[in-house]
């Protein structure tokens, strides 16, 4: 019989793998209609099949995995379609999140912000990584401080579909989107609700626009 610090072990461990196969398909290591070889994936991290097995159940139920077979499961392809229908749900709720969040957001947090976003400015031509551990930042703090965790995973789940397809689709990113980035930080600072929507929704329009016109 398994003992309850075996199931928190095997828990802890699938928590890991879960983790480590997420990262590895947001940053598109794992692009779409790569085959998961559940096996190699397990030895490659030093677990068992058991906690691999759970994460990539867990990943299929978020829609980021596609079971073909019993046996078979590939990394979803994020179409055009699943981009826009994804915007198109961020753009309904996430203004109106960010706008819950403007008056819980911490000073540390904003600061935070502030500094991820000055770096981008200052090299004129960030690396992808210096754009997304911004864009994830303020995205994800502006979702949790929102209070309604519904909102918060709805629009963490639809980022999801958007980043990956934006990664693998879009090319490198320089100056666009910055100064929509900068508006949001600077109504954030001073505390403006209304601002804080407008300029979020006014992001994922043009978010929306420049992907298009770049493919």
């Amino acid at each position: 019989m398994t003992s309850e610090r075996e199931q928190a072990g095997s828990g802890k461990l699938a928590d890991e793998a879960y983790r480590s196969v997420l990262a590895d398909i947001l940053s598109c290591r794992m692009p779409g209609g790569t085959v998961i070889q559940e096996r190699k994936l397990a030895l490659a991290l030093g677990v068992s099949r058991s906690p691999m097995r759970d994460a990539l159940n867990r990943l299929a139920g978020e829609g980021l995995l596609v079971r073909l077979t019993d046996r078979l499961l590939t990394v979803r392809v994020i179409t055009l379609q699943d981009y826009l229908d994804s915007l198109d749900v961020r753009a309904l709720i996430e203004p109106q999140a960010a706008a819950l969040a403007t008056p819980k957001v911490s000073v540390a947090e904003i600061a935070e912000c502030n500094r991820l976003l000055g770096h981008i400015e200052s090299v004129g031509m960030p690396t992808d990584e210096d754009h997304w551990a911004f864009d994830d930042f303020l995205h994800d703090t502006l979702a949790d401080r929102s209070g309604n965790p519904f909102l918060a995973r709805t629009i963490r789940d639809m980022r999801r579909y958007t980043k990956i397809f934006e990664r693998q689709t879009v090319p490198a990113r320089s100056g666009p989107g910055v100064a929509d980035h900068r508006k949001l930080v600077d109504a954030l600072v001073d505390r403006r609700a209304d601002l804080v929507k407008m300029a979020m929704s006014d992001h994922i329009r043009k978010v929306r626009k420049r992907t298009l016109a770049g493919l």
